[in-house]
């Protein structure tokens, strides 16, 4: 079995799909950020829903980051 610490895992190459994922992770985090650093007043409603579009969007761009691609990764070990 391959075991990674984290440092490895993410600093591996990640499949095509996750790197899209991470992205979009990332851009609802920032939006939801935005969302609730507003400088006016926002409904209740609108401002918890910036609160969860920045935590989804972390869980995903965090959760995506550390996604290995186990073939590009056992390729690499066996130039090494």
């Amino acid at each position: 079995m391959n075991e990674m610490n984290i440092v490895k895992r993410a600093k591996a190459p990640t499949p095509r799909f996750f790197k899209v994922l991470r992205t979009i992770g990332l851009v609802l985090a920032g939006v939801g950020g935005s969302i609730i650093a507003a400088p006016i007043e926002l409904p209740l409603l609108l401002a918890s829903l910036g609160g969860y579009m920045a935590v989804a969007g972390g869980v995903i761009s965090a959760v995506s980051q550390v996604t290995v691609d186990d073939a590009r990764e056992a390729s690499e070990e066996e130039e090494i």
